[in-house]
């Protein structure tokens, strides 16, 4: 524990308070759908910081009618983690109180047999709409408040809206408030500016309406710079484009219209992003290595999931490929992308105005990386597999559907950035292998059922780059 920061008021006993949770979080911790560590063991913990955001002593918590909020960063440790980093740190907000009302039951999380939390039941304190709601009020005043800092942009925040968690998120979890705001609370938390706060701050500033603005966000000074939550508007009444597409496929509908728009949104986000961050050039060397890397992820995937190894001859020559453009002593954009982009990352309103959300970028990957400059082909790539995805997710498998709209979308996209992202194949058929590649790796580990949609990918590609 001598990681751990000072908290806002001192506990009875600050030094027992992480033994007293330990023997909870060994059982509660691996079962939350965000913890990264699942399928190795948990060796310890420590803590890095404890914020008492709403008094435990006060008297109606003793009475047992009211509740404490703790707000904790805890690492745990597991022997997979390479030596040269920390262990994963997490976003904890602790509910404290004498028993929990009915409702709550399934946030406990349990009751401490000693230590300051001793006789207390301690549970999922974003389950309770009371402690969600002082969420919302921290952010309406900026300020600090021990380890934490409150900032919001220029527009006041209105108070009221009734929170909800949202059930949907897996890396995150996130509060709806009315629907006015929803707040994203990250759980895995690493040194530095989270893109989904860094990139929408940065789309703002340069007028860019296809992402929703930040309004507040909290963060941690100490001991280290930590995003921690991001509040922006919720976008009332808008459609995930996952769903919206999987809706026209069942409904015999073309998506060709919806792709072609959702094109043009991806290229103009991609547009101000330019504008707004720094532009490096990709020099042939770095070309060199950014296929050297696919191809070292390829390798590692072919070791893991048999079915792949077959194609890898085929799916080196496309790695290949990309690393013979470095040949040509040619540089490279690279700019600030999305990172993640899916059509489950993307919203239309009821106007079909398309607006793209979530920049946290790959969860998995470490933020330096995240928050690389790199092609904003790799964007692109993304959501042509995403459309693949949605083709066969349907039964009869619709390869024309999904073909349709892969073209739609890059003319839409060349139509707005005026630079077609198939004007350099090698670049674009790189990044779509890598992105199979890795969905096969994902598939094998976690949906074996779905290990055939990322492998008829690898057909084609494999087949392709021969």
């Amino acid at each position: 524990m001598s990681e751990a920061a000072s908290t806002r008021v001192p506990l009875a006993d600050s030094t027992a308070l992480l033994p007293s949770l330990v023997p909870l979080l060994y059982e509660w911790l691996p079962r939350q759908r965000w913890f990264a560590g699942k399928g190795q063991p948990i060796t310890g913990f420590s803590l890095v910081s404890v914020t008492e955001m709403l008094p435990m002593d006060a008297p109606a918590v003793a009475a047992g009618s009211g509740a404490g909020l703790l707000h904790l960063l805890v690492r745990a440790h597991q022997p997979s983690a390479p030596a040269r980093w920390p262990a994963d740190c997490y976003q904890l907000l602790l509910g404290v109180r004498a028993a929990l009302p009915p409702p709550l039951a399934p946030a406990l999380i349990g009751r401490p047999v000693d230590g300051p939390l001793a006789g207390r039941t301690v549970y999922e304190g974003l389950h309770d709409p009371r402690l969600s709601a002082l969420l919302l009020e921290r952010l309406r005043t900026p300020g600090t408040l021990g380890a934490l800092r409150f900032d919001r942009g220029g527009a006041p925040i209105a108070s009221g809206p009734a929170p909800r968690v949202l059930d949907t998120e897996q890396s995150n979890t996130s509060l709806v408030y009315g629907d006015t705001y929803i707040l994203k609370i990250f759980r895995r938390v690493f040194p530095g500016t989270n893109p989904d706060l860094e990139l929408p701050l940065a789309l703002a500033r340069e007028g860019c309406g296809r992402v929703p603005a930040p309004v507040a966000w909290f963060e941690t000074t100490a001991p280290e710079a930590l995003t921690l939550g991001v509040l922006q508007p919720f976008l009332r009444g808008a459609q995930d484009g996952w769903q919206l597409a999987l809706r026209a496929l069942a409904r015999g509908h073309d998506f060709t219209d919806e792709a072609h728009a959702l094109g043009r949104a991806t290229a103009e986000v991609h547009t101000a992003l330019a504008a707004a961050l720094p532009t490096p050039a990709l020099r042939p060397a770095q070309t060199a290595h950014l296929a050297a890397g696919m191809t070292r992820r390829l390798e590692a995937a072919a070791r893991a999931v048999p079915a792949l190894v077959p194609y890898v001859p085929g799916l080196r020559a496309a790695f290949e490929a990309l690393a013979s453009l470095g040949d040509r002593g040619v540089d490279r954009a690279a700019q600030r992308i999305h990172g993640d982009l899916h059509l489950g990352q993307t919203l239309r309103a009821a106007d079909g105005f398309w607006s793209l959300i979530d920049f946290e970028g790959e969860p998995a990957r470490p933020l330096a990386e995240r928050r690389r400059p790199q092609p904003p082909v790799r964007d692109v790539a993304g959501m042509l597999r995403s459309f693949d995805y949605a083709a066969r997710s349907h039964r009869p498998w619709n390869a024309e559907w999904a073909a349709r709209c892969r073209t739609a979308y890059c003319e839409g996209y060349a139509e707005a950035a005026g630079v077609d992202p198939r004007s350099e194949p090698e670049l674009l058929r790189a990044h779509e292998t890598d992105k199979a590649v890795y969905e096969v790796l994902y598939e094998a580990r976690h949906r074996p059922d779905w290990l055939p949609v990322p492998m008829a990918a690898i057909h084609r590609l494999a087949a392709v780059a021969d």
